[in-house]
């Protein structure tokens, strides 16, 4: 049986090029790659609604060089697409190879997206992943070079499609025609397309520090304060984002936690001056319910457990300091 491994996104593109494969008869093995920045939980969701095998694969080690250096930039905020397509569909021909499979696909539509699916761009995946004519792009396959499986035989280019441009009228009618239904947005899911968090991330690489996964996924919670390159504030908005930042407390940083009134939790991490302690107390306290000033804050971390008081500090002070 001819088997073709595809990137599933669990988006709706995705989802109709394993749709269209399976029609042929062709055996369709899923694959969901996660990250810090993206998960595997629409993938899960697709492969059920559609019934294909889904592979997982952790790639965070490998993926987070490419976002720290992506040969071929950046989209509009951290999200290198072009490059961390290229990788994916490397490590996808890799399990093809492995496998004795016959070719890799994705749901990439030509002109879709303005900087990562440009028919330029959709040939230098190819060519970084080292595909070697293994790559199939089935909505678009009319539209693009006869690769080697069409070639071959073992898949029908004539019952392949040739959408293109960034209108959605094609897949979504596709999409009644199946019966898929309840599908996610285009391009959701990916942090990296996030301004709020590309700053964060941006900030990260700049000033650090750095703790590997721990300090990507403080990324995802809390206000940021940035009060000297390699010293961070992170305070919690709410309950869930209090005990986050407990979960994710490293050996050097330390805990700030209001006494006798209801506050948040903040989390210092670095090198930080007295001052700086200070100034996280301070920002503690500003967060937390209107009472007497100054505030009452335990402080645990980095060998010391210990009581300061603090006064809130206003928001001229630290609107430079934000994230």
């Amino acid at each position: 049986m001819v088997t073709g491994i595809g990137l599933m996104s669990g988006g709706l593109d995705s989802m109709l090029a394993a749709r269209l494969l399976m029609d042929q008869g062709i055996e369709v093995v899923g694959i969901s790659f996660i990250t810090p920045f993206f998960g595997s939980a629409n993938a899960e969701k697709a492969a059920e609604k559609i019934g294909f095998r889904l592979l997982i694969r952790d790639i965070t080690e490998i993926h987070l060089e490419v976002v720290k250096n992506p040969p071929s930039g950046y989209g509009a905020n951290m999200n290198p697409c072009i490059d961390c397509h290229a990788l994916m569909v490397k490590e996808a021909g890799k399990i093809m190879e492995r496998e004795g499979w016959d070719f890799v696909f994705t749901g990439e539509v030509l002109n879709e997206r303005p900087m990562s699916q440009t028919r330029a761009a959709l040939n230098r995946v190819a060519n970084l992943s080292g595909s070697r004519g293994l790559l199939l792009r089935p909505l678009s396959a009319l539209h693009l070079a006869e690769t080697i499986p069409e070639k071959e035989g073992k898949v029908d280019r004539k019952r392949l499609l040739d959408i293109q441009g960034r209108s959605r009228k094609p897949q979504m009618g596709l999409a009644v025609k199946y019966g898929i239904g309840d599908y996610p947005t285009p391009a959701g899911g990916c942090l990296l397309t996030d301004q709020s968090f590309s700053r964060r991330l941006r900030d990260l690489f700049e000033n650090g520090p750095e703790r590997g996964i721990p300090a990507l996924e403080l990324l995802k919670i809390g206000r940021h304060f940035r009060l000297h390159p390699g010293v961070k504030v992170i305070v919690g908005r709410n309950h869930d984002e209090n005990c986050r930042l407990l979960d994710l407390q490293g050996e050097d940083d330390v805990i700030f936690r209001t006494v006798g009134i209801p506050g948040p939790v903040a989390l210092l991490s670095g090198e930080p001056s007295e001052a700086d302690v200070q100034l996280a107390a301070s920002l503690c306290a500003r967060y937390c319910k209107p009472g007497e000033e100054p505030v009452r804050i335990t402080l645990e971390g980095r060998g010391r457990s210990t009581e300061i008081e603090a006064a809130s500090v206003c928001e001229a002070e630290i609107s430079p300091l934000r994230i």
